[in-house]
């Protein structure tokens, strides 16, 4: 509206049709809601009234989804409609759904405010900011009508006698109408931010965006895994598998072979079938250990803490299982951890602490190296920060130079029971 040309956009008009839309929707439905209950009433007596009594309590519904498209004619910004999706199909988890919504008696209290307050206000702003402005620019034509060319009254309340009378009244109904233009449109503002407000505030647009967004990560978090399970099985039970059929049918030919350059070439295949093996299990491995899936978390986290050169002293303790996603991550913490104190931080021994308690697994690593370590220095860590925060968890690093260096982890959880 602080725009020179306001006045000269649309604005104003979807303004004033807003309001005059709503003063008309508002009287039908303070006509609607009065016949209805009164009729329940009076009814109710012969139970005939009481479905008429709770249809009028859900008038708030279709009311607030008619405001919601009004509001477009004014606000630009999307509108969100706070109701869940009934969880079964039929008027029966309809009607559950909607009754234990707040939106739905906070859209009721929406519809009564709108029926007894509201749309007299868009009556009256639309009647002081357009009609009377034009009725007092139509001076001329009311001149040249009503009043013979004589004399004639504008708003019922000034008398305009001859032609230069009425083009200065005229003229002074283009000011006000250019007044009344700015004021439709605060009021049709403050008119649409109320409503939203009251229906369809956007805090609850966001928190359904946020709620989805978390459950949405958190499905990807489980498919990714599932995935991985399905790599590593495939990669296990199928390439593994035909390498070591492929070198034990490799070593039965270099039997068979007589000494020589043909003997030599099996055994150098042989040992190379071997060394692909051996490549392919870490691989096998590092995709998702079978130790994890089978055994849990704390088996997962002292086999990473054997392959792992520098001494790792292991204080972790965990009785119950956790949540797949929740191991999963945890275990690539410790295994990505571990590998930074092997390859930068020169730590002569590293320690692996932690534990379930009080609904959150806790896991520190602490190594004695040169310390300076950092998320961004290319530590690997920014991926498992992500990771950490798709499950609501928290990851922290403590690495000043000349160590000790510190890695602790916190994921929200619930064990599960593994009989269910």
């Amino acid at each position: 509206m602080a725009a020179p040309r306001y006045l000269l956009s649309a604005w104003p008009w979807r303004a004033a049709a807003y309001l005059a839309t709503g003063a008309v929707t508002g009287a039908v439905l303070l006509v609607g809601l009065v016949v209805a209950v009164v009729a329940g009433g009076v009814l109710a007596v012969v139970l005939v009234g009481l479905p008429l009594l709770f249809l009028a309590a859900l008038a708030g519904l279709p009311v607030a989804r008619l405001e919601r498209h009004r509001l477009r004619m004014v606000d630009r910004e999307r509108v969100y409609d706070p109701h869940a999706r009934p969880s079964a199909p039929g008027l029966r988890a309809w009607l559950t759904t909607r009754l234990r919504e707040r939106a739905t008696w906070r859209e009721l209290g929406h519809a009564l405010l709108f029926a007894g307050l509201l749309w007299p206000v868009d009556a009256l702003a639309v009647a002081l900011g357009l009609l009377c402005p034009l009725s007092v620019v139509a001076a001329p034509l009311l001149l040249a009508t009503a009043g013979g060319g004589r004399e004639t009254k504008v708003l019922k309340l000034w008398t305009v006698t001859g032609w230069p009378t009425a083009f200065g009244v005229a003229l002074a109904g283009v000011f006000l109408l250019a007044l009344g233009g700015y004021a439709l449109g605060v009021t049709a503002g403050a008119r649409a931010g109320l409503t939203r407000l009251l229906i369809a505030p956007r805090e609850d647009g966001l928190g359904d965006r946020v709620v989805e967004l978390a459950r949405s990560r958190a499905r990807l978090v489980d498919a990714f895994e599932a995935e991985r399970r399905r790599i590593e099985r495939d990669l296990h039970d199928g390439a593994q598998q035909r390498l070591v059929a492929l070198s034990m049918t490799l070593g039965l030919a270099r039997l068979d072979a007589p000494p020589g350059p043909l003997a030599d070439q099996l055994a150098k295949a042989q040992r190379e079938a071997g060394e692909a093996l051996a490549g392919l299990r870490e691989i096998v491995h590092g995709i998702h250990p079978k130790v994890l899936a089978d055994h849990g978390l704390e088996a997962a986290v002292a086999d990473a803490a054997d392959r792992t050169a520098v001494p790792v002293d292991v204080g972790f303790r965990l009785p119950v299982r956790l949540p797949e996603s929740v191991e999963a991550a945890a275990y690539f913490v410790v295994r990505e951890a571990l590998a930074n104190v092997d390859r930068h931080s020169g730590a002569g021994r590293a320690e692996v602490t932690g534990g379930y308690r009080d609904g959150r697994l806790h896991l520190e690593v602490r190594d004695d190296g040169r310390g300076g370590a950092a998320a961004a220095a290319g530590s690997g860590l920014t991926g498992l920060a992500d990771r950490v925060s798709v499950l609501d968890g928290r990851i922290s690093l403590s690495s000043p130079p000349g160590g000790p260096t510190l890695l602790r982890v916190e994921l929200p959880c619930e064990p599960i029971d593994l009989c269910a």
